[in-house]
């Protein structure tokens, strides 16, 4: 599979790839509101020798007037999925703002047969519609 959109890579612990695609959704939004609302398409890649599960997700969200919420929760929309070696895993979640742009970062919970650690995701912009 392709990734659709212009990619943010980031290098996380050991061999992980996180690639992030924000992607805003004008027909979901609705700047008089205000609403604000992007996709985001995620790939995380396995790029070492064993399985890796991802357990939980951390994101922090930032407004454009600086206002933050912090996300955690199990897994990725509704899944702990396990990605075996030399392949990937994608998905897509959503995120709704007040303000025309933002941004995002976090990292994943992951797990392998015999260490947990943290894939970090590096801050990317949620830019919507100038005003």
């Amino acid at each position: 599979m392709v990734f659709p959109y212009a990619a943010i890579t980031a290098f996380g612990a050991g061999s992980i790839i996180v690639r992030v695609a924000p992607h805003y959704l004008a027909d979901q939004s609705d700047p008089a509101e205000p609403r604000f609302v992007w996709a985001y398409h995620v790939r995380v890649e396995n790029h070492g020798g064993e399985p890796v599960q991802i357990v939980a997700r951390n994101w922090v969200i930032t407004d454009g007037e600086g206002r933050t919420e912090q996300v955690d929760g199990p897994g990725v929309v509704g899944q702990q999925p396990v990605i075996a070696p030399a392949a990937a895993y994608d998905y897509v979640s959503g995120c709704p703002l007040v303000t025309p742009s933002g941004t995002m970062h976090g990292h994943y919970a992951m797990r392998t047969a015999t260490a947990a650690f943290n894939a970090t995701i590096p801050l990317f912009r949620l830019e919507g519609p100038r005003q």
